[in-house]
């Protein structure tokens, strides 16, 4: 410790001088472990389970429902078939969602030159 009176000590950092280390420290934190700007992980096993459960749920949801209503209209498998297809397209439709906006992420942190593909890319110029 520094034994000098508290006159002669130089003041300390100020918060917000912290607070500026602390979010540059959590921003390197992120990148390093793939967390988006939420601070969810956005990593390729996150997506897949992600994805997984919500095609699987979708699914158990409709057919449930489809059993139940089978059930207490005494109709053998008929919604449940029914609704095991909605669950299907349903699920299908929340995958299809999920993969437009990761591409969209994707060519967004390309860039335009690079989300153009080969065939609407400027010539370069050679002088």
């Amino acid at each position: 410790m520094d034994q000098r009176p508290l006159t002669e000590r130089e003041p300390p950092p100020s918060l917000d001088d912290l607070k500026a280390r602390l979010e540059t420290a959590r921003g390197a934190q992120d990148r390093r472990v793939g967390r988006d700007a939420k601070g969810l992980r956005s990593g390729a096993l996150g997506v897949a389970l992600q994805v997984a459960f919500e095609l699987v749920g979708a699914l158990g949801v409709a057919v449930l429902l489809g059993w139940a209503l089978d059930r207490w209209l005494g109709t053998a498998p008929l919604f449940l078939v029914i609704f095991f297809f909605l669950g299907a397209a349903a699920g299908g439709l929340n995958v299809y969602r999920r993969a437009q906006r990761l591409l969209g992420e994707v060519t967004d942190q390309e860039g335009p030159d690079d989300a153009a593909g080969p065939e609407r890319r400027e010539p370069e110029r050679r002088e």
